[in-house]
């Protein structure tokens, strides 16, 4: 089935795109897009930005939207993949988007990030319920690697294997409906908690 998704905020705020959505994706909702973008604040502008699991790429997307210095999708399926770089090319950012067709969990295997970075991680329901192992050593091998001044976002959904797991339970924590942000930030020189921009 083919849907519409509308950009929240920024430069494409109210423009729309057009992606293929099966059972097994659900497009993040526009109230916890928005939510997330006020909690990373003035930490997007110029700042590198990766949507794992990206599906429609709406995150992405919207991060450039919003004045990401560029944006990493990470998307296994060609279809889905196909769709975020005709997007990302209908909306003027073919330079500033890279889409890697990959498995995530390998690709996670070898990634370092040389600078502060936000990382968004929306993993399909099913890698949450069958795969958690898996996702909860991806989120381990990035947090290792992202210097001072990063975010990592991901998002579960309420009673879900993610929702109060032990090896998540020093995270910041928002609920959206059924919706769980779960945000982490490795320490940084100043204090200060980039998430402390809004809520």
């Amino acid at each position: 089935m083919r849907v519409q998704l509308r950009i929240v905020a920024g430069a494409l705020r109210g423009r729309k795109l057009t992606c293929n959505v099966s059972p097994d994706l659900r497009p993040t909702p526009d109230r916890v897009r928005e939510a997330l973008f006020n909690i990373l604040g003035d930490a997007v502008p110029d700042r590198p930005f990766v949507d794992v699991f990206a599906g429609s790429g709406v995150v992405g997307l919207e991060a450039l939207s919003r004045g990401a210095k560029s944006v990493l999708f990470l998307e296994r399926d060609f279809r889905l993949a196909q769709d975020i770089d005709a997007n990302a090319r209908a909306f003027g950012y073919t330079g500033q988007a890279k889409v890697l067709r990959t498995d995530v969990y390998r690709w996670a295997a070898t990634w370092h990030a040389t600078e502060p970075i936000n990382v968004y991680v929306s993993p399909p329901f099913a890698d949450i319920q069958k795969r958690t192992d898996d996702l909860l050593l991806l989120i381990e091998q990035m947090k290792r690697t992202m210097p001072a001044g990063s975010v990592l976002v991901v998002q579960g959904e309420k009673h879900s294997e993610l929702d109060g797991h032990p090896a998540l339970t020093e995270w910041e924590e928002r609920r959206y409906g059924r919706n769980l942000l779960l945000i982490w930030e490795p320490g940084n020189q100043t204090g200060e908690r980039v998430s402390a921009a809004g809520g």
